[in-house]
């Protein structure tokens, strides 16, 4: 199975590349990304570069033009997809109807993956993109058992990728408006869930950190607890009386001991999620999950490896998301 690993900039595909991985997905600086967050992501000569890169070390780039466009403002998006061919990306990711109609009539040579904010989960949906766009791969939303990637994997003919590492959505994925009722700014529109920009920090008056976003308050902490970041999301709330994670807990997923599984169900790429995340976690994951997938044909263990990446999870805690929901 091909390993597939995010970059938020230069370095961290830089270091995703050394690190092992078959193909790095990456956008460009601007809302036709759906991580469009400041500091991040690349300049049409620094995907080119980028590329030079990766196919030095063998590893293919993926570009992530995810968002959805506007009517009547669409040409940012057929700009973005015209310079990820001009870069000799591999492939574009997209979601769009547009997008995908712009990429298959100007640029039929080049591969495209159906985003996983398409939220494409039955086999009819998935034939459409393929049958009118040619899509070759769809990512598949995070809401899927094993056996129910099997059956998929059995009623289409494009490869299919799943999420194998990092935070997780609350399973809407690409139809999410919690950050936007928040903030006004949409995470499938301008590709910013929880902008920086709309994010405070304060205290109340008993010294309690109150993590804020537009105005809201998503958590609190007790004074010189470690404090997250306010992701809509995974904030903690009062209703019926109860209080705490109402959307989704704050964990990453670890579909490590899942991966011969996976295989067997017919899976061709494994995604790490984390284009806003460092070097060190794209040095590290990347590299764990190198000997893990390697392991599936030599035999060697990549235990030791995988569980070293707990550090890089969001809390510190693992789930195996719904690949094993206990609501199942």
């Amino acid at each position: 199975m091909e390993l597939v690993c995010p970059a938020g900039t230069p370095a961290a595909l830089r270091a995703a590349a050394d690190a092992g991985a078959d193909a790095i997905y990456c956008g460009f600086a601007n809302e036709t990304n759906a991580r469009n967050f400041p500091g991040l992501n690349f300049s049409p000569k620094e995907l080119a570069e980028g590329v030079v890169y990766a196919h030095a070390k063998g590893a293919k780039v993926l570009v992530a033009i995810n968002t959805f466009a506007r009517a009547g403002n669409i040409d940012l998006w057929r700009q973005a997809v015209d310079d990820a061919a001009a870069c000799n990306a591999d492939a574009i990711i997209a979601a769009d109807l547009a997008v995908l109609e712009h990429a298959a009539e100007k640029h039929p040579e080049r591969r495209l993956h159906l985003s996983v904010q398409a939220a494409a989960n039955s086999p009819e949906a998935i034939h459409f993109y393929a049958d009118t766009f040619g899509v070759k791969r769809v990512v598949l939303p995070r809401v899927f058992s094993v056996p129910e990637i099997a059956a998929l994997n059995r009623d289409i003919d494009v490869e299919t990728e799943v999420f194998v590492f990092g935070g997780l959505c609350v399973m809407t994925e690409g139809r999410c408006s919690l950050s936007s009722y928040a903030t006004g700014k949409s995470p499938n529109l301008t590709g910013v869930c929880s902008p920086p920009d709309h994010v405070d920090y304060r205290e109340d008056k008993s010294g309690r950190l109150l993590a804020q976003l537009g105005g809201f308050t998503i958590d609190s902490f007790e004074k010189g607890a470690p404090a997250g970041y306010p992701t809509l999301c995974k904030g903690q709330f009062s209703a019926e009386g109860r209080t705490g994670y109402l959307f989704e807990d704050p964990v990453s997923l670890n579909a490590f001991e899942l991966l011969e599984d996976l295989s067997k169900a017919g899976v061709t790429a494994l995604k790490i999620e984390g284009r806003q995340r460092g070097k060190a976690y794209i040095a590290g994951v990347v590299s764990g999950f190198r000997r893990a997938v390697d392991g599936l044909t030599t035999g060697a263990d990549a235990g030791p490896a995988i569980a070293a990446l707990k550090s890089f999870s969001e809390g510190g805690r693992q789930t195996s998301g719904s690949y094993k929901k206990t609501w199942r």
